[in-house]
């Protein structure tokens, strides 16, 4: 009868051990031609087995790397006639001599490629179930697979290295902040739920029945809380919660590198934060980054990149065009409100197919198409809408965008907003199509002075653009209720490679000004007392100006690692559906634990029943 898998896990667990007196010398990636005839002992995971008809090779890998390591009968008999058991993640100890591979069998491609360790006694420290996917980078599991199997997942080499760059990236943070004359203070994650713009998640209090905390969005009313208590530089790691729809880039639990200053001004702010940038960087990736960074204004932003994180590392501005065709005879421009149009230098050779997918691309920022032209000579325009321009809208739109024989143009025209997004994101997503971006670059720039408000087209009204409690710009406080749309923040966003990586403000810090804040978004007072009663009073004890800044940690060691989603930063993530494949959160809680908190569930509503003919249809 044939042993299956089980049968032999059985068989082999019989023979597990402990560690007993044995201590590891060395990690499986650091034993090179220096070492040879030294005797060592190594412990870890057999990556791979392989029986040559006499000698059992196996790739021993830890945390650090990878080691070659031998089984010979000749040797040691006794070691190599009990290896015939080793499978895949088996966890083995094994002491032996390191000596040269044979000439011909070195691996350059591995740091311990000189040389094996012939062993001499070895331990079983546990068995393993076959994985259901091979633990190394080159994996073709699926993600949901991986999720499920995180623990595992994690011990692929590319995984390891993007923790130990997260870790190196903390502990720059930290030294950085330290040498700068900051306090790591830790702030309550059980707090009140205040309207910052997000869901809260929401825990129920046994010992305070029908009451609820909320777990903190960000740690901003503390760390003000801070500045008003005279710790004048705080700093903290956190853990944040927002209960809002997921993406790529996005957690429901995510963390921060969160900092405020008092007596401060945005540069004093923006230097320490780029002290901060210029550490890890030299730290953690060997790089030295140019100060002071870039700044540019909001408006700029919107103007020359549709978008206020612009990718500098490339060109292909835009470019405005709606006074040049107010008068065309493409009614679509005469009569919008704005039109705008990007350049793709030699980009004549896009098809119709290249540019078909452009135009569905573009429809998820609100477009309903996308014009284009393709300069073909200097009197030659290939375009559906270029019968319609005339020989000043054609000078005029060549001069503004500096267009020449075989470049392409792509157009917008439209609401504002929706020109803006649609081709500011298409300039980002042709840039990566043509391979325009170098991405061995990393572009820093400060995006500052935002509208202190924008609105909200559901709620037909006004609400803070960042948060509540950023300041207005000097001369601007009168214009939050008599001009919002005008009224500019001394806010700043540290913006790299097209993603905000950082975002932060000078603070409301008089009591007074804050209640005209809530004033301009609508609070009554009693409401805004109710909710921020507590930071009002605070305000009123001699709160000194401050500001303060946080970082996205996930995003940045997303950028860092060159990984495209911060799941694969983040040691245990949810999905996009916030849940957790592993452990199989969230899940149902007993009675009893209901009970406790006072707490009972209503039953969902129930589905009408389907009509046969409807069963039968889906």
């Amino acid at each position: 009868m044939t042993e299956t898998i089980q049968d032999l896990q059985q068989e082999h667990a019989r023979y597990i051990t402990d560690l007993g007196d044995w201590k590891r010398t060395s990690s499986c990636c650091e034993l090179t031609a220096s070492d040879v005839g030294k005797d060592v002992c190594l412990m870890g995971w057999v990556q791979f087995r392989r029986d040559h008809g006499g000698l059992i090779f196996v790739d021993l890998r830890d945390r650090m790397g990878l080691t070659q390591v031998v089984f010979s009968p000749d040797i040691a008999p006794e070691a190599h006639k009990s290896a015939v058991i080793l499978r895949l993640e088996y966890v083995i100890a094994i002491k032996g001599r390191v000596r040269l591979r044979p000439e011909g069998m070195t691996n350059p491609n591995l740091k311990t490629g000189e040389i094996e360790v012939v062993v001499h006694e070895w331990k079983l420290l546990n068995t393993s179930k076959t994985p259901p996917f091979v633990i190394e980078d080159r994996c073709e599991a699926g993600e949901n697979l991986r999720l499920q199997y995180r623990y595992l997942d994690l011990r692929r080499p590319c995984m390891q290295k993007n923790f130990v760059l997260r870790h190196k990236i903390m502990q720059a943070v930290r030294r950085s902040l330290d040498e700068q004359g900051f306090y790591e203070v830790e702030t309550p994650f059980l707090t009140k739920s205040t309207p910052e713009g997000a869901r809260d998640f929401l825990v129920p209090s046994r010992l305070n029945q029908g009451s609820f905390y909320a777990l903190p969005q960000s740690p901003q009313l503390f760390k003000q809380l801070l500045m008003v208590s005279g710790f004048e530089k705080y700093f903290q790691i956190v853990r944040c919660f927002r209960d809002e729809d997921l993406r790529a880039d996005r957690q429901p639990e995510f963390t921060q590198i969160d900092m405020e200053l008092s007596f401060v001004n945005e540069e004093d702010v923006m230097n320490v934060a780029e002290k901060l940038m210029v550490k890890l960087f030299h730290d953690v990736m060997g790089r030295d980054l140019p100060t002071p960074f870039p700044r540019m204004t909001w408006d700029e932003a919107m103007r020359d990149y549709g978008v206020d994180k612009p990718d500098t590392r490339f060109g292909m501005k835009l470019v405005e065009l709606t006074d040049a065709v107010r008068g065309s005879g493409f009614k679509l421009f005469a009569s919008a409100a704005m039109v705008k149009a990007i350049k793709v230098d030699g980009g004549e050779s896009l098809t119709r197919k290249e540019i078909d997918a452009f135009t569905e691309f573009v429809r998820i920022y609100g477009a309903q198409g996308l014009a284009w032209i393709k300069i073909k000579s200097e009197t030659e325009w290939q375009s559906p809408i270029a019968k319609f321009l005339s020989d000043e809208e054609r000078k005029a739109i060549k001069e503004r965008l500096d267009a020449k024989v075989g470049d392409i143009l792509f157009f917008q025209a439209g609401e504002p907003d929706m020109v803006n997004a649609a081709l500011g994101n298409l300039r980002v997503h042709i840039a990566e199509k043509l391979g325009l971006i170098d991405h061995d670059k990393f572009n820093f720039l400060w995006v500052v002075e935002f509208p202190l408000f924008e609105y909200d087209k559901e709620e037909h009204r006004y609400v803070a653009c960042h948060h509540p409690f950023t300041s207005p710009m000097p001369g601007h406080l009168e214009l939050m209720t008599t001009d919002p749309a005008h009224a500019k923040a001394r806010a700043y966003d540290m913006v790299l490679n097209g993603n905000e990586v950082g975002g932060g403000s000078i603070r409301i810090h008089s009591a007074h000004t804050q209640m005209k804040m809530f004033e301009a978004l609508g609070f009554t007072p009693e409401r805004a007392e109710e909710q921020f009663g507590f930071l009002f009073h605070a305000l009123e004890f001699g709160a000194p100006p401050h500001g303060g800044l946080a970082f996205g940690l996930d995003r940045l060691v997303m950028l860092l690692a060159g990984c495209q989603s911060i799941r694969d930063v983040i040691a245990f993530p949810k999905t996009q559906k916030a849940t957790c494949l592993m452990t199989q959160a969230p899940n149902r809680v007993s009675g009893a634990q209901l009970r406790e908190l006072g707490l009972k569930l209503r039953e969902p509503a129930e589905k009408p029943a389907k009509a046969p003919e409807q069963a039968k249809e889906q």
